[in-house]
């Protein structure tokens, strides 16, 4: 019986400043947390915690023991800046105060 194929995957991490996209080839079977591992991001940013930072494929959020499939591309997400209701309200404020009707 023949071996399955690797599969290609991407691991994706981005910063202000940098941005970490490596193309992999990994085994059947290997999970969202082994390939992080392999890709070599951790060594790049030590800052990534992986107990606190979620993680996902394509946006959707994803645990470490996912199994990866075919062209999978797993990101690793940053804490939020700002809380997008503040914000949202925020520019809502400034957007209707500089809406004020002329005299």
């Amino acid at each position: 019986m023949a071996e399955a194929a690797e599969l290609q995957v991407v691991v994706a991490y981005a910063t202000a400043q940098d941005e970490f996209v490596r193309p992999l080839r990994v085994a059947p079977g290997t999970t969202v947390g082994q390939a992080i591992e392999q890709s070599g991001v951790l060594a790049s940013f030590p800052d990534i915690n992986l107990v606190t930072q979620p993680v996902g494929i394509y946006g959707k959020k994803k645990t470490l023991d996912t199994v990866l499939r075919e062209r999978d591309r797993i990101e690793i997400y940053r804490p939020l800046v700002a809380d997008p209701k503040d914000s949202r309200r925020k520019r809502a404020a400034k957007k209707q105060g500089s809406q004020a009707p002329a005299a």
